[in-house]
């Protein structure tokens, strides 16, 4: 969500994300992702939440194919990309600083009769939310999302939008400071969250949420 550019950082652990690419394995594909730490800061890296979202729905146990997608925040655009490699139908979504570069590591790394079955599109959370279909995905991706405060009121109007009662959230993050842990529970107040994955070598977790049902007056 945010494009914040990072300072260089000589330590080893942070290295690989001022590295000018990425490359991985998944759905039967070997992709590259292009990096520009400098350029666009977190929003042009691949964090681990992302490689461990893709871990979870090689899995298997959410369906994918034949689904309409829409991953939100997506930077280098990993998810999405792999998802698509699924068989989904997914609108990959950014913030406009973003957007060039994400649809260039998207028009990389899919093949040809896979290009049709991705849109690359500005969202910004809990503005211009019109553009998209009120509750018109069936499966809503965020890896590494929430981090900043400011934007999780926007973030949950932004679920609530896409979602139908149907829609699976997944959402893929490392729990790093309180106030991660107070979204969930801010999600918990709208939807139903439970985990699903965990990923210990690389302390990520990955949440699986669906709409309450509305509540009945008593």
């Amino acid at each position: 969500m945010a494009l914040v550019p990072y300072v260089d950082n000589s330590l080893p652990a942070l290295s690989k994300l001022h590295n000018s690419s990425a490359q991985f394995r998944f759905a039967n594909h070997d992709l590259r992702l292009a990096q520009d730490w400098k350029k666009l800061g977190v929003a042009a890296v691949v964090w681990d939440a992302a490689v461990v979202m893709c871990m979870y729905l090689e899995l298997g146990k959410v369906e994918v194919k034949g689904k309409e997608a829409i991953e939100l925040g997506a930077g280098t655009g990993l998810v999405g990309i792999v998802t698509a490699l699924l068989g989904a139908k997914v609108t990959i979504t950014d913030r406009q600083p973003a957007l060039d570069f994400l649809s260039t590591n998207v028009k990389a790394n899919l093949p040809p009769d896979s290009q049709g079955s991705v849109v690359v599109s500005e969202l910004s959370w809990g503005e211009g939310l019109e553009q998209y279909p009120a509750g018109g995905f069936d499966l809503v991706l965020g890896a590494d999302i929430v981090y900043l405060e400011d934007t999780f009121v926007p973030l949950l109007q932004t679920l609530e939008h896409l979602c139908s009662d149907t829609s699976v959230v997944l959402l893929a993050c490392k729990i790093r400071y309180k106030r991660d842990t107070d979204f969930l529970s801010m999600l918990r107040q709208r939807f139903t969250v439970e985990e699903v994955y965990y990923d210990k070598q690389r302390d990520i977790h990955v949440y699986k949420s669906w709409k309450l049902p509305p509540r009945k007056d008593l």
